[in-house]
């Protein structure tokens, strides 16, 4: 029985890193896209362009408080359980909530981060290419922000597999 309690505070302690990990990649990716903004010379005077702009990015930045959100609360609930050794949600609800959760949230931030890195390749040609405007650093924030998202949808599908193994161990049928 100890080696069991030993596994499950190992990877409880597995589980609370990588949900570190993604509220570091998620508040990186949310400030630098929130930040990000361009300044180009028209005919017609100086325009701005902001994130808000374009509706992926748009898209981007809800799927990342969504996540961010989510994984604020489960990592205090992490926190919590390594330290007093209980589940805040006991039975079968903390368990369930933990596998839904992750698989929701990680279908959420891949999505954003598709939608952030698919329109920003797009978008980047046209502006350089066709309206010969030097957008470089604006769509060189929105990849490195859409990589950042990439990376906590990783994590959070990582740790998606750890709810998924301790499921069937806990629920009772």
């Amino acid at each position: 029985m100890e080696a069991n309690q030993a596994t499950s505070k190992g990877s409880r302690t597995v589980v609370l890193v990588l949900r570190l990990l993604t509220f570091v990649f998620l508040l990186t990716s949310l400030i630098i896209l929130a930040t990000n903004t361009a300044t180009v010379e028209t005919t017609d005077g100086d325009a701005k362009i902001k994130f808000q702009d374009v509706i992926a990015f748009r898209y981007m930045i809800a799927t990342i408080v969504i996540g961010f959100a989510y994984n604020l609360l489960q990592t205090t609930i992490s926190i919590y359980s390594i330290v007093t050794g209980n589940r805040l949600l006991s039975g079968d609800a903390g368990y369930l909530f933990d596998f839904y959760g992750d698989k929701v949230v990680s279908y959420l931030l891949a999505t954003g981060a598709a939608a952030g890195l698919g329109v920003a390749k797009e978008l980047h040609p046209f502006f350089k290419d066709i309206l010969e405007l030097p957008l470089n650093k604006f769509f060189a924030m929105a990849y490195a922000s859409g990589s950042l998202l990439l990376l906590g949808f990783i994590t959070t599908a990582i740790s998606s597999v750890f709810s998924s193994y301790a499921l069937p161990k806990k629920v009772q049928n």
